[in-house]
């Protein structure tokens, strides 16, 4: 049996039975299996200088500096930004929060979400082409690969080479600088969350824990996977965004579009040739759209998810239309009323500001401004108050009523702070055992309040109370609700 396969598509000849059957082939006929899946053809980017070009390499810059570099940043004494997992608190310059902060990461969560809802409105897949880990990581392990392999066709005609010494030595020195790239990424992320000063010390003497091995060598490996191997096929297979950015785009969302009435009839000519005589459109057929397309499409058959909006078929179109003498923008970032009704680049823009950015924006802007005046408005300080189950109400000396609770105070400031423990809701309510406390930076204190209360003319049960508890710096009070106990 011989099989054959062809870009997917696998045709199997396999004997058959000589009997006619009418739900069948016909007699000795081959029978046909079409693959279910289509075979991966690697895709091999062609450079492009441009605008939009210069906007995603601005955007790699912008990203990596900032990623790279944050961890090593100092604020006063410590890092500016670290999330430290085993002491339960993230350090975010100035700020030091705890899960009880909680509320703070569901709103940089909502900043977010409507972020991306406002750009993709506005402009389609921006994240996807300008600032996504995948398509910034990408962008740097395809550089590389230039550098040393070369272009676009030398890469094509040594892939089609037998391995060689020459062959064998480019690729390893492109492997060799691609693991090196994921292993100071997974060793910068690992940075946000130990130490990174510790921790390149611990890297030194190779006295690394078993979790910051493990993060490090698997963040690595992502990367090295994701940018130098699977590239495009996370975005088209693997992201949700692709699959529900549909829902976010209208005809008024500005997405890269190819202007079909003035490009087809599409084919080659010279650049002296009248495309009008030869009754041809502005699109020569070059084929260098799909060429430089990091998904590998052909942005020429109209919007396709898997389109992330980089822009680079725009640049090298516009090259293209300059060299013909043509007007650029065959390829352009417009909109599909824009394209239909032949509006003006005013007359495009004016639309984009339509209902749906309105609310977006709206309600971006009001989550942004609550958090800032949140922020703003936040003691630095926290405070818990439990009954202690271990100590009932009893009568103490003198005939008052002692209650007995435990308060945890956390002090969220970087300096040491004197906090006055102070009791009201209750007349002649008195705390009796140590009111001044002090707590140093960053940390919690548990401790034991006694609380005295009147026996005479207070009815028996429970009473609420207020337990008053002021920063003696001036940074703040808090009140804490408690329950005072007067047994019958």
């Amino acid at each position: 049996m011989n099989n054959q396969s062809e870009e997917g598509r696998v045709v199997i000849p396999i004997a058959v039975s000589t009997e006619k059957r009418p739900d069948g082939p016909a007699p000795g006929a081959d029978a046909e299996m079409v693959s279910l899946y289509q075979a991966h053809k690697k895709i091999y980017p062609r450079s492009v200088k441009g605008l939009f070009s210069n906007w995603r390499w601005g955007m790699v810059w912008l990203t990596q500096i900032i990623f790279y570099g944050l961890p090593w940043l100092e604020w006063g004494q410590r890092q500016a930004v670290l999330f430290d997992l085993g002491a339960r608190r993230f350090y975010i310059f100035g700020l030091v929060l705890y899960p009880q902060d909680f509320i703070y990461l569901t709103g940089i969560l909502v900043i977010s979400a409507f972020s991306l809802f406002l750009f993709t409105a506005v402009a389609g897949r921006l994240w996807c082409g300008y600032a996504c880990p995948q398509t910034v990581y990408t962008e740097m392990f395809l550089w590389i690969e230039k550098k040393i392999e070369g272009d676009r066709s030398a890469r094509i005609r040594r892939d089609g080479q037998p391995m060689s010494a020459a062959k064998f030595g480019r690729k390893a020195a492109k492997h060799l600088l691609w693991i090196a790239v994921a292993l100071v990424t997974g060793f910068t992320f690992v940075g946000y969350f130990t130490p990174i000063h510790e921790l390149a010390r611990e890297f030194a003497v190779w006295d690394l824990g078993s979790w910051e091995i493990f993060w490090t060598f698997f963040y690595g490996f992502a990367t090295y996977g994701n940018a130098g191997f699977m590239r495009e096929q996370v975005c088209k297979y693997m992201c949700p965004y692709a699959r529900f950015q549909s829902a976010m785009f209208d005809k008024d969302t500005l997405i890269v579009t190819y202007d079909a009435e003035r490009g087809e009839p599409r084919g080659a000519r010279s650049k002296k040739a009248d495309p009008t005589k030869l009754n041809l459109g502005a699109c020569v057929d070059c084929s260098l759209c799909v060429q430089v397309c990091p998904t590998g499409i052909d942005i020429r058959n109209g919007l396709q998810y898997e389109c992330i909006g980089c822009g680079a078929c725009a640049d090298v179109c516009d090259e293209v239309m300059d060299k013909v003498g043509y007007p650029r923008g065959l390829v352009k970032y417009s909109t599909e009323n824009a394209i239909n009704q032949h509006w003006t680049r005013g007359q495009t823009l004016r639309h984009v500001l339509r209902p749906r950015v309105l609310v977006y924006t709206s309600i971006l802007g009001a989550v942004i401004i609550s958090m800032a005046v949140s922020l703003a408005m936040r003691i630095p300080f926290k405070v818990d108050v439990v009954r202690d189950r271990g100590a009932l109400a009893r009568i103490a000396d003198g005939g008052r009523i002692e209650n007995v609770f435990r308060m945890q105070i956390m002090n969220a400031t970087e300096a040491t702070q004197q906090f006055h423990i102070s009791a009201t809701g209750m007349p002649d309510l008195e705390v009796v055992s140590e009111n001044d406390i002090d707590i140093d930076s960053t940390q919690a204190r548990w401790v034991a309040v006694r609380v005295l209360g009147p026996m005479d003319g207070a009815t028996p049960g429970s009473h609420t109370i207020h337990f008053e508890i002021v920063a003696k710096s001036g940074i703040g009070k808090l009140s804490e609700k408690a329950v005072f106990i007067i047994p019958r």
